[in-house]
């Protein structure tokens, strides 16, 4: 399950094509063209082993506009500066989408997390956030959980940070532990609203959801939180997948049963009948929801997909190659700037709440993001309507417009 490559020129030439639909000046677009900073640390850590390790991070700040950058850290092998810049500029836009006051931002150091002890990986997060401290901040740029970090992490970052500063500033990060200050909501948001963002396109193009069949690529938080809401929603889950295999039931999975065997033995592999990922992909399936990570869908492998809605769980999930030879096979994409804002809904308000110091409950946790996830498919759907377009030209179109906005009453400083 390797992902393909980042590309900031097909980020770049999609945006091209939503300019004839949006209100903006070359000026303005010049802003997004390049990230306010990226910058590059060098990141030297004792192993348990007695060695010195150096390894290398990145911070990438794409825009503050509208507001302080928030985006994820994610430890990965092989991530660098390029990947950071483009997924910060996503950020920034899925923000704007959501009408939410925040810029994007993205981190990561090229690692392979499960190489490290957890000795080994508190020494990374300590070191990576130290080296930040100064360009960090809940006013600044707030760090949020990613591919290969979670709560723990994390928990990290605001210590590390509390003990550079001297002050605990809760809001420095998201996606912490209940205790730390953490929301209702954190690890399920993003699957969840995906699950409910696919209901609601399908239901508004004639197409129920219940009894349709899906497929969910990437079972981890998000993947399986998606597959059981759609389970919920009355969808027949046929085939989910991780890093190890994938499990298939032309009946419909067992999720209890298929969450308990995971925990047991680590993976999907062995539960139902066995497929590949790759088989997953081209399953013949009304719904396929990507989970993982970007670059699952790309020009190598599109001409395999069948479904006839494809959800973008995870940022950058289908390339803008796959995306255009999908669109002449009649096949719709969900966005990830629709369809995976509820991480970062969820996200904006514990952060709201560490700054109030007022915290709310996980039924009205769950009802804001409600609230505003549907604000936001609407907002586009709508705009598809009049303007006779996809629904990422829509969504690019709306985003481009509120940053505009934001970029014009702010004026250039000096």
């Amino acid at each position: 399950m390797r992902a393909a490559g980042l590309n900031w020129q097909g980020l770049m030439e999609q945006l091209q094509g939503a300019l004839p639909y949006a209100e903006v000046t070359d000026q303005s677009l010049a802003y997004f063209k390049y990230p306010k900073r990226t910058v590059s640390v060098n990141l030297p850590v004792r192993m348990d082993d007695g060695q010195v390790r150096v390894f290398r991070g990145y911070r990438t700040v794409h825009s503050t506009a509208r507001g302080p950058s928030m985006g994820g850290v994610r430890f990965k092998a092989g991530v660098g500066a390029h990947e950071c810049e483009v997924l910060a500029a996503i950020m920034t836009l899925k923000a704007a989408v959501a009408d939410l006051p925040l810029g994007g931002a993205k981190g990561g150091v090229d690692v392979d997390p499960e190489t490290l002890s957890p000795h080994e990986l508190q020494g990374l997060t300590r070191r990576y956030t130290s080296e930040l401290v100064e360009l960090i901040g809940p006013g600044e740029d707030v760090l949020a959980p990613d591919v290969g970090t979670g709560q723990q992490v994390m928990a990290w970052i605001l210590d590390a940070y509390a003990e550079n500063t001297g002050e605990t500033q809760g809001g420095v990060v998201v996606g912490k532990p209940m205790s730390l200050g953490g929301s209702y909501g954190s690890k399920d948001a993003r699957g969840r609203s995906a699950a409910l963002v696919a209901a609601r396109v399908l239901e508004q193009g004639g197409v129920p959801l219940h009894r349709s069949r899906a497929a969910v690529y990437g079972f981890g938080d998000v993947g399986r939180k998606a597959a059981q809401t759609l389970a919920d929603q009355g969808a027949l889950v046929v085939a989910v997948s991780d890093q190890h295999g994938a499990a298939y039931a032309s009946g419909g999975l067992d999720l209890g049963a298929l969450s308990a065997w995971r925990e047991q033995s680590g993976s999907v592999e062995g539960f139902g009948t066995a497929i590949t990922p790759d088989e997953l992909l081209g399953l013949d399936v009304d719904v396929l929801l990507l989970a993982y990570d970007y670059g699952t869908v790309n020009a190598g492998n599109a001409h395999a997909v069948r479904a006839r809605y494809v959800v973008e769980a995870t940022n950058r999930a289908v390339l803008p190659e796959a995306e255009r030879f999908l669109a002449e096979q009649g096949v719709t994409v969900l966005p990830d700037l629709v369809a995976s804002i509820g991480g970062l809904v969820v996200n904006y308000l514990e952060w709201v709440q560490d700054a109030s110091n007022f915290f709310w409950t996980e039924e009205e946790i769950e009802a804001a993001i409600d609230v505003r996830v549907n604000a936001a498919v609407d907002s586009v759907t709508d705009f598809m309507g009049r303007r006779q377009v996809g629904m990422r030209t829509a969504a690019y179109a709306i985003a481009l417009n509120r940053l505009h906005s934001a970029t014009v009453m702010r004026g250039v400083y000096p």
